[in-house]
């Protein structure tokens, strides 16, 4: 993006500060960080609420600028394709209009629109890439902004096209005039040249050139330094220098997270296959990238990663798999628009398939089933359990239950759906399956996405069992009142044993899902009593009953489980213990709030909020009383231990009104007493600052250690009477404290608070 847009940022929240819309100002500024941190979920609800925002103000630039970050986060890290072509033409299109075409942001939209063709299918796009970034950057001068990153997406583009040489050439030429403008080389440029070299054969020139561009600025500073290992790694392996490869190589857990490297590291992982753990999880974790592909619509990038890990597979005489990967390397190279070479790389892993010897069973071919039962779960490959029980499969009904359901766990649910269909369906008669049978095949359909033949199989099952796998699909697909109806409908249809227990659990979880609670904890009563539930099923009902305030059953449901409630009767408002309760944010985030436990599903918070939230302290909220986090073993790490709940719901709001402060921290003893002024008065405070906030002296200009933070003031607190404490605790600082919003509703010395704000750059 042009310089200039920065500029354009800082006088558009000046002005929308000075219009009121402060909120607007705030969200505008935070954009990109959101897009560089990896906050996706509040940038996913934030960007297009600023964009509608902007086009209901009519500030076209504006809103180019909040779809445009919205769009980097999508191709960018996460690298989505498909899934985001049509929004990159839409902003291409966007960024054309007369009223937009001559924003410094406009060369921004080419390259989003690039890099997403590339996402899709690089060499495909590679002709229309070239067309687009060439006129982009025809009189572009090599100091713009907009240079560094059109020529990455050019060299990226003549690579994809088969051009290596050409690509080097042109990479070599824009930074002899780049560094002639006297302008910097972005990280992002060199890291293109660096894989043109290595496709062109010239790895030592492509380490050399890796080592000159480590101190450049990068375009995405929070990424470089993974980026940076996964591309040197490669360079490494590439040189046959496999020690230095692993050590730069970033770990799996590292780049899981950022899918626009997935496809690099595999190459990397795949020149290191001898000196690293080639394992059935890694196999796992790459057919779990292929699917995000799929998901995607990252075309070339889901064939590449699938002929990698058959190679992979075959290395670790994972046989099975590498044939399965080679048949979904070659159904899928019908979506690509150029598959140039990759027919040969189908072949010849089907070769190298033909041609391997698998590992033989631990057992005779009867015995397998014991074998699997007593295999030890932490050591077992089930890899090679799939490869062993594949024989028995289909035939063999407990071998065919255990082998599909570890193709599924593998990621191959359809090869399983495959066998169980035929087993169950195509060689028997479903209406007379098992239940068990019955719901191992809907729950492989079901994770395979297959609804349509689900819903073909439910047609041939008894009435109970039909609506129950109907209610079943529902519910992992979030279809509530669906899941409601199929379930009661199984009721109602006859269903006896699991099949029963199963359509009220879904039942009683959908009545929640819809916000009735009665009718949940109901339901789930009815189980527990029964002694037909479980202790989750007490737990349900006791979360289903707190929401609703049926505090006869919650204590009915503590007693089920030996947890002591001191009140016989009415509101269970005890202090039990610190929790930390996890709450959603509007904007697409969640917010950890400290607070007490009240009783088996109720917390109330103890730290202030900030104005706007759904939320603040006093408030008493449902929780979910399953941990989110394992408890740590030692009683060492359980001392000063918190345990994380999920927010459920808001049961009883406390009315407090939050107001915020701001400005050079105290000393250390004025800040003391300040806290027990508060403290007296039954008013939470919380500092969100941090030792790196700091202000201005107005008279030095020197930096001060800031604070800044929120109290919370309980109903019937009048501003102007939190106004008349805070003047009175902080009149002896050395530097006043701000509280700007608390004096405009007081309406007391408004004027003093703003001129604070402004002299101390609060």
């Amino acid at each position: 993006m042009d310089v200039d847009i920065w500029a354009w940022v800082a006088d558009t929240q000046r002005q929308l500060h000075e219009a009121g819309n402060t909120g607007l100002a705030i969200a505008l500024g935070d954009l990109p960080a959101q897009a560089f941190e990896g906050r996706y979920a509040q940038l996913d609800v934030m960007a297009p609420a600023v964009a509608q925002q902007a086009e209901e103000l009519e500030l076209p630039w504006l809103e180019l600028f909040a779809r445009h970050w919205h769009l980097l986060s999508r191709i960018g890290d996460r690298a989505q394709g498909v899934a985001a072509l049509g929004d990159a033409e839409a902003l291409m299109e966007f960024a054309r209009r007369e009223d937009t075409k001559d924003c410094p942001s406009v060369p921004a939209a080419v390259e989003a629109l690039a890099v997403c063709q590339a996402n899709t299918d690089g060499p495909g796009y590679a002709a229309e890439r070239l067309a687009a970034l060439g006129a982009a950057l025809e009189g572009l001068r090599p100091d713009s902004p907009a240079y560094c990153g059109l020529v990455t997406q050019y060299v990226a583009a003549l690579s994809d096209k088969g051009e290596v040489e050409q690509a080097v050439t042109y990479y070599e030429s824009a930074v002899a005039g780049r560094k002639a403008a006297d302008a910097q080389v972005s990280w992002e440029l060199a890291a293109a040249g660096v894989r043109a070299l290595l496709a062109a054969g010239r790895t030592m020139e492509a380490l050399t050139e890796l080592d000159a561009a480590k101190e450049f600025p990068a375009d995405d500073p929070v990424a470089k330094d993974h980026r940076e290992g996964v591309l040197r790694a490669l360079v490494l392996a590439s040189a046959d220098r496999k020690a230095e490869a692993l050590e730069a190589l970033p770990d799996l857990d590292v780049v899981g997270e950022h899918p626009r490297d997935w496809v690099e590291w595999a190459r990397a992982v795949r020149l290191l296959d001898s000196v690293i753990s080639n394992t059935w999880q890694l196999g796992r974790v790459l057919r779990q990238w292929m699917a995000y592909f799929e998901t995607m619509g990252v075309h070339h990038g889901r064939v590449e990663l699938a002929l990698i890990a058959g190679e992979l597979a075959v290395a670790r005489q994972g046989i099975w798999q590498a044939r399965a990967l080679a048949d979904l390397a070659e159904s899928w190279l019908g979506d690509l628009r150029v598959s140039d070479g990759l027919p040969e790389r189908v072949a010849a892993l089907r070769a190298a398939v033909d041609a391997a010897v698998p590992p033989p069973p631990p057992g005779p071919q009867p015995e397998l089933v014991a074998y699997f039962d007593a295999a030890d779960g932490h050591n077992a490959d089930p890899e090679r359990w799939v490869g062993w029980l594949w024989p028995l499969s289909g035939t063999d009904l407990e071998a065919t239950r255990r082998h599909t359901t570890t193709l599924g766990f593998l990621g191959y649910a359809p090869l399983g759906a495959d066998i169980l269909w035929k087993t169950i369906v195509e060689d028997a008669d479903p209406a007379a399956a098992e239940d068990e049978d019955v719901a191992y095949l809907t729950g492989v359909l079901i994770e395979a996405e297959q609804d349509e033949r689900l819903e073909r199989f439910a047609a041939m099952l008894p009435p109970a069992s039909s609506h129950l796998a109907l209610a079943r699909l529902h519910r992992a697909r979030e279809r509530w009142t669906e899941t409601a109806a199929e379930a009661e409908q199984s009721i109602a249809s006859g269903a006896q044993g699991m099949v029963e227990l199963e359509a009220r659990r879904l039942l009683a979880g959908a009545a929640q899902q819809l916000g009735d609670n009665v009718k949940g904890a109901a339901i789930l009563r009815d189980l527990v009593e029964s002694d037909a539930g479980e202790e989750e099923d007490v737990w349900r009902m006791i979360v289903m009953a707190t929401a609703s305030e049926d505090w006869a059953l919650v204590r009915e449901g503590a007693a089920k489980i030996g947890m002591p409630i001191e009140s016989p009767e009415g509101p269970i408002e005890e202090e039990w213990h610190l929790v930390r309760v996890v709450l959603p944010v509007s904007d697409g985030s969640r917010r950890e709030v400290l607070s007490v436990r009240t009783g088996p599903a109720t917390a109330r918070l103890l730290i202030p909020q900030p104005r706007g939230m759904d939320y603040n302290a006093g408030d008493t909220v449902v929780v979910d009383p399953r941990p989110l986090e394992p408890v740590p073993e030692s009683a060492e790490e359980q001392e000063n231990y918190v345990i994380p709940f999920a927010g459920v719901a808001m049961l009883r709001p406390g009315g407090y009104t939050s107001w915020f402060f701001d400005g050079a921290a105290p000393s250390e003893d004025d800040w003391t007493e300040f806290n027990e002024v508060l403290a007296e008065r039954g008013w939470p405070m919380w500092v969100y600052s941090d030792e790196n906030y700091s202000v201005t002296h107005p008279s030095t200009g020197e930096r001060l250690q800031g604070v800044y933070g929120w109290i919370a003031v309980p109903p019937g607190v009048e501003a102007v009477e939190v106004d008349a404490l805070l003047d009175d605790a902080t009149e002896r600082w050395s530097h006043p404290l701000a509280w700007l919003d608390l004096a405009r509703s007081a309406g007391i010395e408004v004027e003093r608070h703003e001129r604070i704000t402004k002299e101390y750059g609060l």
